[in-house]
């Protein structure tokens, strides 16, 4: 007979199974699923999350935005949305800005100003619950803006979400480069796809092409780079769609994701 501590263990793996087959049917009508990733926080992946998802809805795209990044959710602020998802019969609704769905638990604080001190059992529940519970319906791109790091919130999307693969974001310093350098490292172990790198912040200040050089030493595409500009203060909308230029570098940006996709064989792309 088993014990029952081989019973539990038992019963665990078919939780997580029937969790996993639930997400995946949950996101059956997704055709590509792209995280937005970096190695640590403030090198500008949500900013990158959010104006990546706007240019691709922008050229015609069916598009979602997931906000994963559970202790700080800042899409929403990014992308000035007020509007909340509804909540019917179990299922979120995402909500709509700039023909992006989105969903983020920006949405679910009270005070957005209150820090979200939670240990990672509780962050994994939240992550699996926005996957089992969202009602994405049907979408060419999926962009998920990640946790930083690479500690066990990632860890639970990357487990959790079927991924067709990742976006890193990091900037011309050294020690961004470190950082992406680890997370890069970490998709790989998981054997999961690195679709490219992306620059953000480059200019006078920080300089550029450190993102480039990482791109070649870890053999991955470089997808461009985004300069730092004044129009970035300006919140009222996403910035690709406020300044040209940086219209412009986004498209870019997508345009050799789309390549980068295809070559892992993706459908939407």
């Amino acid at each position: 007979m088993a014990t029952p501590q081989e019973n539990a263990r038992l019963e665990q793996i078919k939780r997580n199974w029937q969790q996993k087959r639930q997400i995946t049917e949950r996101l059956d009508k997704i055709k590509t699923k792209i995280g937005v990733y970096s190695g640590k926080g403030g090198v500008g992946k949500t900013t990158v999350a959010v104006n990546l998802a706007v240019t691709l809805a922008k050229s015609g795209a069916l598009v979602g935005l997931l906000d994963v990044d559970i202790d700080c959710p800042n899409v929403t602020k990014v992308l000035a949305i007020s509007e909340k998802p509804d909540y019917v019969d179990g299922q979120i609704i995402p909500a709509e800005k700039w023909g992006v769905k989105v969903v983020s638990m920006a949405f679910f604080q009270e005070n957005q100003e209150e820090a979200i001190i939670w240990r990672g059992p509780m962050i994994h529940n939240a992550i699996n619950q926005f996957l089992q519970s969202t009602q994405w319906d049907d979408l060419d791109y999926l962009v998920v803006d990640m946790p930083p790091g690479t500690s066990d919130s990632p860890l639970t999307v990357m487990q959790s979400l079927p991924m067709d693969g990742f976006v890193v974001v990091s900037t011309p310093q050294d020690l961004a480069n470190l950082d992406a350098k680890r997370c890069i490292n970490m998709i790989r172990k998981l054997n999961l796809n690195v679709l490219g790198i992306v620059e953000n912040y480059t200019g006078e200040i920080f300089g550029q092409g450190g993102a480039n050089t990482l791109a070649k030493e870890v053999d991955a595409p470089f997808l461009g780079s985004m300069a730092l500009r004044p129009s970035y203060r300006d919140n009222s909308k996403p910035t690709a769609l406020l300044d040209e230029a940086v219209e412009a570098e986004y498209s870019a940006v997508a345009a050799e994701l789309k390549k980068s996709l295809k070559e892992f064989g993706s459908e939407a792309a």
